[in-house]
């Protein structure tokens, strides 16, 4: 399965950084995706597009990010029109910089052929609520290997165990994947 990034997701995520684009710039145009489409239909029907509609990688302040899905229904009506395809949403169409969206946001992508939502910085920050949890609450158990608020003679081996803190982080990035399952209308579905 290929999926292909048209033109500039903004926001900054590993290194590269998108913040001061020009904001035009975040939205794919109707004729990009179609002319991605007819290339890759031409190799395989296994492939994704990931068109901008306003996305941005990370979470920024409500209200700083203008997002319009609407735009997605627009780009599959110019593939069905150009393609004469009887499918009302003929592309796979992939919603990066999905972290921090409403979930009005997700159903109206979704409803327009949206078969992929990426919550890298959501699932990120859920990973670490469940690590920074356990520390802070355990943090007089874990500032030595032996000694605590219990006695200076217990050890602490089984609060510092990576397996123990990681397991907690793995916990909330579950309950995170789990409600973003539920969000695309996806959760108990194969």
């Amino acid at each position: 399965w290929l999926e292909m990034e048209i033109g500039i997701t903004g926001g900054e995520e590993d290194g590269v950084n998108n913040e001061e684009v020009d904001n035009n710039a975040l939205y794919t145009q109707p004729e990009d995706i179609y002319n991605i489409h007819k290339t890759l239909s031409a190799i395989s029907p296994y492939f994704s597009i990931a068109a901008g509609f306003g996305n941005v990688h990370g979470v920024y302040k409500p209200g700083n990010v203008k997002l319009h899905p609407e735009l997605l229904g627009k780009h599959q009506a110019y593939v069905k029109e150009q393609t004469g395809s009887k499918d009302e949403k003929p592309a796979f169409l992939v919603f990066h910089g999905g972290s921090g969206s409403s979930k009005a946001e997700y159903s109206e992508a979704i409803s327009h052929g949206v078969v992929k939502v990426n919550l890298d910085t959501d699932l990120q920050y859920a990973y670490l609520t469940g690590i920074r949890d356990y520390v802070l609450k355990k943090k007089d158990y874990i500032m030595s290997q032996v000694g605590n608020p219990e006695g200076e003679d217990k050890p602490n081996k089984k609060y510092f165990d990576p397996r123990v803190w990681v397991r907690e982080g793995e916990k909330t990035m579950s309950a995170r994947v789990q409600e973003g399952l539920v969000d695309f209308n996806t959760a108990n579905q194969l």
